[in-house]
Parts: structure tokens; sequence; C-alpha cells
């Protein structure tokens, strides 16, 4: 069980599309950037602030919430909606790839591991990650995948593909949520064979969207781009297309390239903590000795009130002086930047200039040419 997301496409330019997903919560416009809210909220931030933002879909992470309060506290709190005080979209990972992170002994029945938090042993099933989801109400949850650490041999791939999708089997019938989609993960490496087998085979099990998993995990581009075709290649046109874990903007352009709707990372928010913000101009260090006398906002060239009031030289202050503050500004500035720029491709898609808009990003923030 599960409900459909139709996606509507409006508008293509080559593989590129905009579209609308439906649900019974309301719309997403796509493409689409999913902060991540790992243990229930975009670190120095609150849903006030994503709500000023315009934040259409928020990431929860399954693996910290089941242990940190736990899927049952959050249950009887009225779910994790209310628990956040947000009224927008949530997507839940499967638990997946924290999982991966921790080096556990995998089974045909799950992952066991130890706890981050106290030490405890954990089981992690196909069967429970659907439960906790559901649990937590999410109005997309992930299905449960086996993620191959890269580069590996292609038994060790095929073998992490296979289990992937016969988890994906149970995933499917575990799932009774009359309101919450599910969505199955692609594996497969970078091998080609594998990914378009691996997309094609999970098509067919049936889920009411489709991720690409295991890429973007240190990979090089030129790898990663022709691993991402031969998936996008075997996924319905009339689901959301999913890429986890993607959150640089020649990443997204690349994968909206591809036909990809929806993509999220810790990466903007995670280089915010530590000074550095995207901007037109690409990276931005604002610790640099450069920037003490600096009056010029972080980037003066995109015209945005939660991140266009303070000067580079306040926030290197607060930054060389360990005030969180600098933090919480330019987390708000990196991701209203990437909203303007998920905004921006949608407008080039329409317009029939997505090629010059993906030239333009390569121009700023690579050194080779375009994959």
């Amino acid at each position: 069980m599960g409900t459909a997301l139709p996606i509507t496409i409006h508008h293509t330019d080559g593989a590129a599309r905009t579209g609308t997903i439906s649900t019974p919560r309301g719309e997403i416009q796509t493409p689409v950037f999913m902060p991540v809210g790992t243990r229930g909220a975009v670190k120095t931030l609150d849903t006030r602030d994503l709500e000023a933002l315009d934040t259409q879909i928020l990431l929860g992470n399954t693996y910290h919430l089941m242990e940190r309060p736990s899927a049952e506290v959050i249950e009887e709190l009225g779910g994790l909606h209310r628990f956040l005080d947000w009224g927008g979209h949530l997507l839940t990972d499967s638990g997946g790839f924290q999982v991966f992170s921790l080096k556990p002994k995998v089974s045909e029945d799950g992952a066991t591991f130890r706890s981050i938090y106290d030490g405890s042993l954990q089981h992690l099933t196909p069967e429970r990650a659907v439960k906790v989801q559901q649990q937590l109400g999410a109005d997309i949850a992930m299905a449960l995948d086996v993620v191959p650490a890269l580069p590996a041999p292609h038994e060790v791939v095929r073998d992490a593909m296979e289990r992937t999708l016969r988890w994906a089997e149970r995933n499917k019938q575990a799932h009774s949520h009359p309101t919450q989609a599910q969505f199955g993960i692609v594996q497969g490496g970078t091998n080609l064979d594998l990914r378009a087998e691996s997309a094609s085979r999970t098509v067919e099990i049936g889920f009411d969207g489709y991720a690409v998993g295991g890429l973007s995990v240190g990979e090089s581009r030129d790898v990663m781009v022709p691993a991402l075709a031969a998936a996008t290649a075997e996924l319905p046109e009339r689901l959301p297309r999913y890429f986890m874990g993607l959150g640089d903007p020649i990443g997204l352009v690349e994968a909206v390239n591809h036909g990809i709707d929806m993509f999220d990372c810790v990466l903007p928010t995670r280089l915010a903590r530590h000074g550095t913000a995207l901007t037109s101009s690409g990276r931005l260090n604002l610790k640099r000795a450069e920037f003490q006398t600096d009056d010029s906002p972080i980037d003066p060239s995109f015209k945005h009130p939660l991140s266009g009031r303070y000067s580079r030289g306040y926030l290197r202050h607060l930054l060389k002086t360990g005030e969180p503050t600098a933090g919480r500004i330019i987390t708000l500035h990196n991701l209203a930047w990437l909203a303007d720029l998920t905004n921006q491709m949608r407008t080039a898609i329409a317009a029939g200039t997505f090629r010059e808009l993906r030239a333009e990003i390569y121009s700023v923030w690579d050194d080779g040419p375009a994959v």
C-alpha cells in the first residue's frame, strides 16, 4: 500500500524537466532541493526559518530519530510533522546509509550494528525500517537498501544490488500506510549495466517514486554521470526521480540535466557552519583575513533579505570569535542561494535556455569541461 505520486511535467529542455508532484498534503514544484534535518532540525535553524525560506520539503534521518528520541516517542507526540511544528512535506530516509557508515554485519535478514549513542546492539530489517517511517508519519518513506563502498569488485556491487532488490520486495510488502508514499532505491555502483538492470527491476516491483542511491560518495563526476544516465533511462517519466546525497551546484545541474526532480545533501549547511558560503562567484571562505574590513554582503549579486543584511567583515568577526550566530546566518544564505539556483533552473528549462545556465554554473564552479 502507498500513495502514487504522479508528477505533472510542465516544461522540458532535453532531459531536464520542471513539474509538480501532487501529494495528499499538497504540491511540490520541481526541481527541488531538500534541506536535511538530521535529528529533527536543520542545524542552527528552526521551522520558522525554513518557512521564511519557502522550503517545500524537509528530510528527516530515520536512523538518528529511531535512536533518539525513538519512533515510539515521536508517534506518541503526534508524528514528525507535529513534533517539528512543520506543515510542509517530509521525506524520511531508511537509515541505510548511516548503517552502512557504521560498518554493520549484513545478513539476508538485515543489518546489525552498534548504536552511536549508547553502544547497544541494534538490528535493522526492511520491515523495521518501514515500521519506523510509518510511526514517524513522513509523506515519503524510503526503502532500506544496501550501499556498497566504492570502488568495489563487480561481484560485491552485484551482491549488494541483488540484496537491495530482495529487500525492496520486503519493503513494499511491509508498507501499509494509506497516505505515505514509498520510494524504491536504485543501486549498482558505477557499472552501467548494473545500474540499468537495478533500475528496471526496481520499477518492476512498483514504487510511488524512485531514487538513485550510492553515488556522489567520492567518485569522479565523469564516472558518476554515466551511471546516473544509465539509471534514469530506465525510470518512469511520470513518477518522481530523486538523487540521494547531492548538494554541490554542478552536481545539481547535472542531475537535472539527466531528468532528476529531487535532491538533498548536508553539504550546504555543513559548509556554512565552517564559514563557507555558496555564491555566484564560487565558494567563499569568510574566515579569510582579507574580509576583515569588507563591508559588502556575502554575495553582492544575490539579493535576499535573509543573507544580504550582514557584511563579510561582521561574519568573519563572528566566525573568528566562535559565535554560533555566524553559522546560522551563513546556513540561511546557503539554503536561500540553492533555492534560488533551483528557481533559475526551472525558469531556464521553461525558456529553453537550460544549456546556457548549465554552462554558466560550470564556468564558475569547475576548472574542467562539462561532462
